[in-house]
């Protein structure tokens, strides 16, 4: 059982048990029990539950995954229009494309300003003593506002300014 089922499951036993508590919370009332006030808080913490597992459960939305790609750390997020990924120096050829769909079908356009990003993945590649260049292996155009992925494109050119 994965994390999503167990929270909609245990959203079904929260709201039961919020509900026998409302009961025995009414009944406690009638009767007089001393305990009646520990109930209401229990009651209410319940359905607190009860209400905050659905919530998750409703705004909840699994990660974009695509078959043949690798995890890639960002390393250079301007939180407008450019998405930068680093590659180790060993990154398959076969898997620069799904990657680039991976990280752009993942990015939210809460935030962002533009509607349109550019996604890059890029390599550092040794330059001379201590210095090293990147290498753009591919990019991904993504625009945000109608949800869709404009053109994908994979290289082999050196990029100084990425």
């Amino acid at each position: 059982m994965n994390l999503t089922q167990l929270i909609k499951e245990s959203t079904t036993w929260f709201g039961w048990l919020g509900l026998g508590l409302v009961g025995l919370t009414l009944i406690s009332f009638i009767i007089g029990w001393k305990e009646k006030f520990r109930l209401v808080g229990a009651t209410v913490f319940s359905l607190l539950l009860c209400a905050s597992s659905w919530a998750f459960t409703e705004s909840y939305t699994p990660p974009f995954t695509v078959e043949g790609a690798k995890y890639l750390p960002v390393v250079y997020d301007n939180g407008s229009n450019l998405v930068v990924a680093q590659a180790p120096a060993n990154f398959p050829d076969e898997a620069i494309k799904p990657t680039l769909e991976q990280i752009a079908g993942n990015l939210k356009g809460g935030g962002r300003s533009g509607g349109i990003v550019k996604v890059r993945i890029r390599k550092l590649e040794p330059a001379g003593a201590d210095v090293s260049r990147p290498k753009v292996l591919g990019e991904v155009l993504r625009d945000l506002r109608q949800d869709i992925t404009i053109s994908t494109q994979q290289t082999n050119k050196t990029n100084e300014t990425s």
